[in-house]
């Protein structure tokens, strides 16, 4: 066992709520406080010279200065695998040009596309490997990765195998989703439903038989995919038995209640939700993400944080790191900036990129300071956990430990 500590604070998200709204008083700050850990979980949280007290023989890493620590947080929504650069599409939207007019001129999803066929396994797990460590320097231990950049079974599982090489060359846990169906491959000679039938018999069952991923993505939307298709499509992968998350209501209502529906894991996006569909998602346990970093790349409006929070849903908030509309990657800063436009308490944004993101993945061993759980958390140069979201991504983490360890960032 390995005793860790004094942090100045330590702020566990012990006994909060997965759902609904949260109070900074509701927050547990243990002062001057320490992390018993026994192998790669959390043994005991608690007064730092209580527990080095109670555990004497034991190995004590000392903190220097003063800090905080907060449990590692979890990014449920990116693409982060991906070839080339789509600089020129935010040039382009800033000076007025319109997505049409963006694709048309060879920009948007497909000029992804392009890039990421075009790159090697080897130039492509270069680049992933490199993203995943700028996300570790954050803090951010859990990072789900996903494809949709192939769109046809050599590339898509190009993309997929690239991530499961990853996950041999770091320490985060990443969980690959399988969006084959972000949208329908211009050299695709089909119909959208003769595209996805092409997703269910040709890529799903090699992914399953390789267990590149156990989660499957869809993107319903007037320029990808319809609702009716894409409901009998997710039907069809729960069968295969792929658990599923949707891309929804992002320009257009109505998605998000198929992934309710459906029993989706999470509904992400939601800037266009309205009001009785949040509703509708708040009474089920698909949880609700929102991506900010959408908003800030494209200039739309932000996810309802605040309705959804206050009608009872379980609210999520990830990054969706990708080369065209969310190229920011840093869910802090991301996070501060809804939270001051959706007026997100501390803890909530707090519990939306840990413990309520990792029920997004799935996940309950990790997101909370608790003993049993996964001892990955992020320290911070501060005697006030409040300046983590002040400092809107600019107060750095000091130290990142996954299963107990520092790592080297």
């Amino acid at each position: 066992m390995k005793l860790i500590g004094p942090f100045k604070q330590v702020v566990t998200l012990a006994n909060l709520p997965l759902r609904g709204k949260i109070s900074d008083e509701q927050l547990e700050i243990i002062v001057d406080g320490g992390i018993l850990i026994n192998n790669d979980k959390i043994q005991k949280v608690g007064n730092f010279e209580t527990l080095k007290s109670e555990n004497q023989s034991i190995e004590v890493e000392e903190i220097e200065g003063e800090q905080i620590v907060l449990p590692a947080f979890t990014d449920s929504h990116t693409h982060i695998c991906f070839g080339g650069n789509r600089a020129n599409d935010f040039a382009m939207r800033n000076a007025g040009k319109s997505y049409l007019e963006i694709a048309e001129s060879g920009g948007g999803i497909w000029s992804s596309v392009q890039h990421t066929r075009n790159a090697s396994e080897e130039e492509l797990l270069k680049t992933l490997l490199e993203r995943i460590d700028f996300l570790i320097s954050l803090g951010i231990t859990t990072i789900e990765v996903k494809s949709g950049y192939g769109l046809d079974v050599e590339n898509e599982l190009k993309m997929l195998r690239t991530i499961k090489k990853a996950q041999e060359h770091t320490k985060a846990t990443l969980v690959p989703t399988c969006l084959s169906a972000h949208l329908k491959p211009r050299d695709f000679e089909g119909s959208n439903e003769e595209y996805l039938q092409y997703i269910l018999k040709k890529i799903l069952p090699i992914v399953k038989e390789e267990n590149l991923a156990k989660r499957v993505d869809i993107f319903i939307e007037k320029s990808a995919f319809q609702p009716e298709e894409s409901k009998a499509f997710l039907l069809e992968t729960k069968k295969l038995g792929f658990d599923i998350t949707v891309h929804a209501d992002q320009f257009t209502p109505g998605s998000s209640r198929i992934a309710v529906e459906v029993g989706a894991k999470s509904a992400d996006h939601l800037e266009a939700t309205v009001e009785e569909d949040i509703e509708f998602i708040a009474q089920s346990e698909t949880v609700a993400t929102a991506l900010p970093g959408a908003s800030l790349g494209l200039g739309e409006k932000f996810s309802p944080a605040r309705k959804l929070l206050d009608a009872g849903a379980i609210l999520a908030i990830a990054s969706d790191w990708n080369p065209g509309s969310a190229p920011m990657g840093n869910l802090i800063t991301q996070a501060s900036i809804l939270a001051t436009f959706e007026k997100l308490t501390t803890a909530e944004v707090l519990a939306g990129i840990t413990f309520r993101s990792s029920f997004a993945l799935g996940l309950d061993d990790r997101g909370k300071l608790e003993a049993g759980l996964k001892a990955d958390f992020v320290t911070f140069k501060t005697d006030n956990f409040q300046n983590v979201l002040y400092h809107q991504g600019s107060l750095k983490a000091e130290s990142v430990y996954i299963e107990g360890r520092k790592i080297n960032k």
